[in-house]
């Protein structure tokens, strides 16, 4: 087993046949329980990991071939890479909330992925189709803007060279995309409850100074 490449939050390794995924941090079992549950009722309807194992703390998933999609995108991909995850958020939105929780209907609210962008989709390549979706510890069922905003986050704030590619983004998603005020203010609310997730992790640490300086620059940003 080896670490693997763009793992945050958690400790992820593997060996080219399975990964092995153990959570840290504030609610670790809760994001645990709730990615195994969802990834198991996913199966056959969304590009994502077969589920092998389960205990306590570890979720091990089947390997995936694909690469990461951050890595497409700044090998000079963006166009390709934001539309496939465009058109794939556009289906994830369109999976039946029951998904999540059984007899789940609340209005307009979807599934959600909850940490939605190319840093988290596997690719083909060659057809840049996407192979899997993954780290769905975040999911819960809210509004659309939410993975739409947090898409166009990752790309301003870790590809900013590559935001003029976005539009490939929108139009592959396919329907109204809301206002850029409303957009940036979802954007700030999740850097705060990341902000509050870290702070619950380690007071005051590192990671509590690095969301508010990341809200801080989302806030200053423009259309």
């Amino acid at each position: 087993m080896r670490p693997l490449k763009h793992g945050y939050t958690n400790h992820t390794v593997g060996d080219g046949a399975v990964v092995k995924k153990t959570y840290e941090g504030p609610d670790a079992e809760l994001r645990l329980e709730r990615e195994h549950k969802l990834l198991t009722r996913l199966q056959g309807q969304l590009p994502v990991p077969p589920v092998r194992a389960a205990d306590a703390r570890t979720l091990t998933l089947g390997f995936v071939a694909g690469v990461p999609g951050q890595e497409l995108l700044d090998a000079g991909h963006a166009a390709a890479v934001l539309e496939t995850c465009g058109g794939l958020l556009r289906r994830i939105h369109g999976t039946e909330a029951s998904v999540l929780a059984a007899g789940a209907h609340e209005g307009d609210k979807v599934l959600v992925h909850g940490d939605y962008g190319p840093n988290n989709l596997l690719l083909d390549p060659v057809t840049f189709q996407a192979t899997a979706v993954v780290d769905w510890e975040f999911t819960h069922l809210g509004d659309p803007v939410e993975d739409l905003a947090w898409c166009e986050w990752i790309v301003r704030m870790h590809h900013p060279e590559h935001r003029h590619a976005l539009d490939h983004f929108f139009h592959a998603y396919g329907s109204d995309v809301p206002p850029w005020p409303v957009r940036q203010a979802t954007m700030l609310a999740r850097c705060e409850s990341l902000r509050q997730f870290c702070d619950r992790w380690e007071p005051n640490g590192p990671g509590v100074t690095q969301w508010r300086e990341r809200a801080a620059a989302t806030a200053g940003w423009q259309e």
